[in-house]
């Protein structure tokens, strides 16, 4: 075993984060877990992530041949982009994934389609590489309240729709945390005070439902969770309180929605909304941060919720 690669983090436990390396440092998380000599991955960032996937789990001294699953939270690129191109290198692993989305993680063209619709083709080259499916033997599709063994290790699964209608989350029955992907919101560690984490909902393009998100954020609330392993970005604590800030922000952002939907270029105005709402609550939570480094550091999250916003609004008023 040699020392772990700068990008990956020992959280104790047997779980590892591995910063992908998407759009900036700390941003983007895949998770590696281990049990008993055998490995799974939880969300894998893009194609360009994969090397460094496979350079922590040969730091660790585990063989490719350990990795028994690779679990996506969902299907978006940030976290299933890679999964295909991972998959080709474990020839053992099994790809665990939400029925709604196991289909997008056989064939991607229309997941590809849709991202290219959004980014551009320039774009999506730069940021995601040419997607690989996965043969369907090898897809197995998750189930409400299934559990899964790792080497005695039990993962459970819930369905968790909100953020997109093909996302669960995993419950770690060891450490009593939660893989949440986008469920749970992000937390860059940039806001991080002596209040601890900060936390903000994702409301991104397509499928963003406000009631079906608060509703599973309460049901992962529940279980009482030690921890929440996000992967935007990393581990956090403080459950309780973070919970609770994101209903109480998700109602706020029902709220400006709702008092935008007929504004004359309801974009431009949701942006401006939301940068105020971050202004606001992040000076509250003790950062010291200008307006203009809290929009540069949430200027990607401020476009897509605002287009996610926007479409909610849509299907709200057809």
């Amino acid at each position: 075993m040699s020392s772990l690669p700068s990008y990956a983090q020992d959280l104790g436990d047997g779980i590892f984060a591995i910063d992908t390396g998407f759009h900036r440092p700390v941003f983007d998380a895949a998770y590696l877990i281990v049990e008993n000599g055998r490995a799974a991955f939880v969300d894998t960032g893009t194609n360009f992530a994969v090397p460094r996937l496979l350079a922590t789990l040969e730091a660790l001294g585990l063989a490719r041949e350990a990795v028994d699953h690779v679990i996506p939270t969902h299907v978006h690129l940030d976290h299933a982009g890679g999964v295909g191109l991972l998959m080709s290198h474990l020839a053992k692993a099994t790809a665990i994934v939400h029925p709604r989305g196991a289909r997008h993680m056989i064939d991607p063209s229309a997941l590809v389609a849709g991202a290219t619709a959004v980014y551009g083709e320039a774009e999506m080259a730069r940021s995601y590489g040419q997607i690989v499916g996965v043969p369907a033997e090898r897809v197995k599709e998750s189930a409400d309240g299934m559990t899964l063994s790792l080497a005695g290790r039990e993962l459970q699964f819930l369905d968790t729709p909100g953020h997109a209608r093909h996302h669960h989350c995993v419950w770690d029955t060891r450490t009593r945390g939660f893989f949440t992907g986008d469920t749970f919101g992000l937390s860059y560690r940039e806001f991080d005070t002596e209040q601890g984490p900060w936390l903000l909902p994702t409301t991104t393009p397509v499928q963003f439902e406000p009631d079906k998100l608060r509703e599973s954020v309460l049901r992962l609330l529940s279980y009482r969770p030690e921890c929440m392993y996000l992967t935007h970005y990393s581990r956090v604590r403080d459950v309780q309180r973070l919970g609770e800030s994101f209903l109480a922000q998700l109602d706020r952002l029902v709220a400006i929605g709702r008092g935008l939907k007929g504004a004359p270029d309801r974009h431009a105005a949701l942006k401006r909304a939301l940068l105020a709402e971050y202004v606001a609550i992040v000076k509250a939570h003790g950062c010291r941060f200008s307006e203009t480094e809290v929009a540069t550091l949430l200027d990607v999250d401020i476009e897509l919720n605002a287009q996610g916003m926007g479409i909610w609004l849509d299907k709200e008023a057809a």
